[in-house]
């Protein structure tokens, strides 16, 4: 395993040679600032696994910089160093982020403890973080099929090389998590993976989320910023539906993926960048060329490792494990007593063709937990939350003994749940399907207990 490297930011050689020198001792890599400045600009080239820095440093302060970092997305942990401490400013270093404060003189045995445990609890966060994300949509990736087999057996395959992947599917199918279990099956596993959904950021932004910019390269960007490419470096970048990718960023893409160079929005400086690029979409690409919408070589340099994600009426034999596993997390995050699902409801689900994919039944497993007064889910349950009919008289939405005013929420809510299903969250675009304004839109998903999804 490579030796920990660490960012030593102090305007005092002494110090900076002194704790260079033992923290040597104790196997890590140390690189050295003399300034704020001198510090930011090599963050921005290149990532450490912690920050070691003076609070009173010529310029820009110590405080400010770590503020600074926090404005940029950077999560290295930082110990602060002062020879001046007071309870204030160690409050306010913690405020703004730091991990630990240290009062000059140094000691070695205080500093080396410090900085042990600053990495061990952020690995600790870091590895909770997948965890969690793994029980959370781990699910995706669950079934005993044919077709769920021989993808698991792909993504490995995958896993093993740096060359892109394409990964096509349905929405709802998993996409992402794909692209995450490459990532955490390659030799890149233990650096950065980055997301971008290329149909969520407007078309004047994209380049600067890809590719950051320099203070000053446009209105509003009072700050320079590290773009995804740059924060990726030596990872793994996830461009998620590729296909509505602007024409103009296509070949930009396309240039960085064969110079493996980037440039800054308003820089002029090229940026070297070690990136494997995972790529999705839920279009025909193919059709896309056709259509003068997307590039051919883009396409060609994308697709060298095709995937391809089974959609779940395809494997209708992997709902029942799905169903269990989603059914015993709903009822834990909304803390709801266990609840059983009858062989009659089971059936219901196994024969509803899911166009939402694997995201519409962990939606309407959810709904059933939350619905569900009783300890058993019935089929009469399941019906009456399934958003279409399922051959059965009477309308999807009819409940024995409820208010009209009820049905027509609960009908209302669904809707527009499939509505924002369809478009990724996207907000408003799902107000332009619906013939809603977006503040109308708005105020129904508050009033009806819709949470949002962070996209505008």
């Amino acid at each position: 395993m490579a030796a920990a490297t660490i960012l030593v930011v102090d305007d005092e050689q002494n110090i900076l040679t002194t704790v260079s020198r033992a923290l040597g001792l104790e196997g890590y890599a140390v690189e050295v600032a003399g300034s704020a400045e001198i510090a930011l600009e090599k963050l921005t080239k290149e990532s450490f696994d912690a920050i070691l820095l003076d609070v009173q440093l010529p310029g820009m302060d110590g405080l400010t910089l770590l503020a600074e970092l926090g404005k940029r997305g950077i999560r290295t942990p930082v110990i602060m160093m002062s020879g001046h401490a007071t309870i204030e400013t160690a409050m306010e270093a913690t405020r703004r982020g730091a991990d630990d404060f240290i009062e000059k003189p140094i000691g070695s045995d205080r500093l080396v403890l410090s900085l042990k445990r600053s990495l061990e609890i952020h690995e600790l966060q870091r590895e909770n973080r997948e965890l969690r994300r793994r029980y959370d949509f781990g699910a995706s990736l669950l079934g005993q099929s044919q077709a769920m087999s021989k993808l698991r057996e792909q993504i490995e395959l995958a896993g093993n090389s740096n060359a892109s992947v394409l990964i096509f599917g349905e929405r709802g199918t998993g996409k992402e998590l794909v692209a995450s279990a490459i990532h955490a099956a390659s030799s890149r596993a233990s650096r950065p993976l980055e997301k971008l959904n290329c149909a969520a950021v407007p078309e004047g932004l994209i380049e600067s989320e890809l590719f950051g910019h320099e203070a000053g390269a446009f209105t509003g960007a009072t700050t320079q910023r590290r773009g995804k490419f740059e924060r990726a470096s030596g990872g793994t970048l996830f461009l998620d539906e590729v296909g509505d990718m602007p024409a103009q960023m296509q070949a930009k893409l396309l240039r960085v993926l064969e110079e493996g160079e980037i440039e800054r929005v308003g820089g002029g400086a090229p940026i070297e960048v070690d990136v494997r690029v995972v790529a999705a979409t839920n279009k025909s690409l193919r059709a896309e060329i056709e259509a003068g919408r997307f590039r051919p070589d883009l396409y060609d340099r994308l697709n060298v490792l095709p995937l391809q994600i089974p959609a779940l009426r395809e494997r209708i034999a992997d709902v029942p494990l799905l169903t269990e596993h989603f059914l015993a997390l709903a009822c834990e995050v909304h803390d709801r007593p266990e609840k059983r699902i009858a062989e009659d409801a089971m059936r219901v689900l196994e024969g509803y063709p899911y166009p939402g994919n694997v995201r519409e039944l962990r939606n309407l497993v959810e709904r059933l937990v939350i619905l569900t007064p009783d300890e058993m889910i019935t089929a009469a349950h399941t019906r009456a939350v399934l958003p279409i009919q399922t051959g059965e008289s009477g309308g999807s939405y009819f409940r024995p003994e409820t208010a009209l005013r009820e049905m027509l929420e609960a009908a209302e809510r669904d809707l527009i749940e499939r509505a924002l299903e369809f478009r990724d969250g996207h907000v408003t675009k799902t107000a332009a399907d619906l013939g809603l304004e977006r503040s109308h839109l708005y105020k129904k998903m508050r009033a009806l207990g819709i949470r949002r999804s962070g996209n505008e």
